[in-house]
């Protein structure tokens, strides 16, 4: 890490001290963040999921629900154990949402719903501030996982960019753009089989 003169910046020696400069977006500070607490959120990951899940599936959600919440960090408990709580958190919602997960189909719509998806043929999800649509992607969004769903809000409705994403969730450019794609990918493949539910 360097100042904009090219002098080395000093490290800081705790890690709690790192989390300004990750607020900033600087990548340096959220790679080194996230290599410290690695092994720390694995152990949590592996002890509280199945075995037949990704564990760095679902790191990435913790880490990406971890910076994307640094302002809510008051200092009052090391920040291992506030990262903690958000890993245990996740895990029992990942549990949760494995067994809930819904799969829509026509007759789950409104009225309004199978309207706005009569008059929308292609298979382009929509991202229009319209009630209907709203309701319609707020649906769709429930059949992916929870960091999918984050990137398709934070790129699509809310119109960050990538280099806001990266800093919220530490990743680099590539691979936020490989995850958005693949998020986008599953969405317009929830949202053709929900059109091929048509009677």
């Amino acid at each position: 890490m360097k100042h904009e003169n090219n002098q080395p910046m000093p490290a800081p020696t705790n890690l709690r001290d790192w989390l300004p400069r990750v607020q900033t977006g600087d990548d340096d500070a959220a790679r080194f963040v996230v290599t410290q607490l690695h092994d720390h959120v694995r152990k949590i990951v592996l002890a509280h999921l199945p075995r037949r899940d990704d564990p760095e599936d679902l790191m990435q959600e913790i880490f990406l629900k971890t910076f994307s919440r640094l302002d809510q960090f008051r200092g009052e408990v090391p920040f291992e154990n506030w990262v903690a709580r958000i890993a245990v958190t996740t895990c029992h919602d990942r549990l949760r949402h494995q067994r809930a997960r819904p799969e829509w189909r026509w007759a789950d719509l409104t009225e309004e719903e199978q309207r706005f998806l009569n008059e929308t043929p292609d298979e382009t999800v929509a991202t229009d501030a319209s009630e209907s649509a709203r309701a319609l992607l707020d649906k769709l969004m429930l059949s992916l996982k929870p960091a999918e769903q984050a990137l398709i809000r934070w790129l699509d409705l809310d119109q960050k960019t990538i280099a806001e994403v990266c800093a919220l969730t530490g990743w680099n450019g590539g691979v936020t753009r490989i995850r958005a794609f693949r998020a986008r990918t599953k969405l317009k493949a929830a949202w053709r089989k929900l059109e091929n539910s048509r009677p």
